[in-house]
């Protein structure tokens, strides 16, 4: 990775996808900057990691958030994790706040930060990774707003890279979709909520899906991205790695 990128934001860094991406970044000689609500699992994160992983328990949707921690740090790369477990039941089940959910927590952070990192901006060469879903192509009926959630995550990139453009700013945005995978706490809701509608259980589900994506291989995407100036936009993540997405 570049020198620029030797420091880095990790939203959602407590658990899941978020800690296996400080660990891979940390593990390549990143100092990595990692936000969650939950202190504890920081802390865990930070005895685990050791000094290359700084934690800060906050709220990522916070947009003064955002911008102070660009000021204080001034990362080289931002890793758009955070996220809410969605509520799983059929839409007639659902209410607007459950529904809604990932709209106030996914969705509203990766406003935040992409307008702070265009704002402040960061420094040319800087990346701005953002993860949604595969659900944002697919859709997912059993998730509320989650997919729809996910997809408008990936217009932000594109309005962010639009926007770096246009002022000359040259910083990087990518998005990534992963596959759902039972090793993160979205993911195994999902695959739990999924199974018990085709009336299986979670193993024969899982079976029927290899391979599975893992939280090894998503730390390895998010450093290889990171570290490639001449990256695609966007990529999809499952089990047999990354492929880029083309759209018309």
């Amino acid at each position: 990775m570049s020198d620029h990128t030797r420091t880095a934001v990790v939203t959602g860094a407590g658990r899941g996808f978020g800690r296996a991406i400080a660990a891979a970044l940390v593990a390549q000689g990143t100092r990595v900057i990692g936000l969650a609500r939950n202190e504890p699992e920081l802390r865990a994160v930070r005895d685990e990691l050791g000094e290359g992983f700084t934690p800060l328990a906050a709220d990522a949707t916070d947009e003064a958030l955002a911008a102070k921690v660009i000021r204080a740090h001034r990362p080289g790369l931002l890793v758009l994790n955070a996220g809410a477990v969605p509520h799983v039941a059929p839409v007639q089940e659902q209410t607007w706040e459950t529904f809604s959910r990932n709209w106030e927590v996914d969705t509203r952070h990766v406003f935040a930060w992409t307008g702070a990192a265009l704002r402040e901006p960061l420094a040319p060469g800087s990346v701005v990774i953002s993860m949604s879903s595969g659900a944002a192509l697919g859709g997912s009926p059993l998730s509320g707003g989650y997919a729809s959630a996910k997809a408008a995550v990936r217009y932000l990139r594109q309005y962010g890279a639009e926007e770096s453009e246009r002022a000359g700013l040259g910083v990087r945005f990518v998005t990534v979709l992963p596959d759902m995978t039972p090793v993160g706490g979205v993911g195994d809701t999902g695959v739990m909520g999924y199974a018990a509608r085709l009336g299986v259980d979670r193993e024969t589900f899982i079976a029927g899906r290899q391979p599975m994506l893992t939280l090894e291989q998503v730390g390895k995407a998010v450093v290889e991205l990171a570290g490639n100036p001449d990256t695609g936009p966007e990529y999809r993540l499952g089990g047999a790695g990354l492929s880029p997405i083309s759209r018309a």
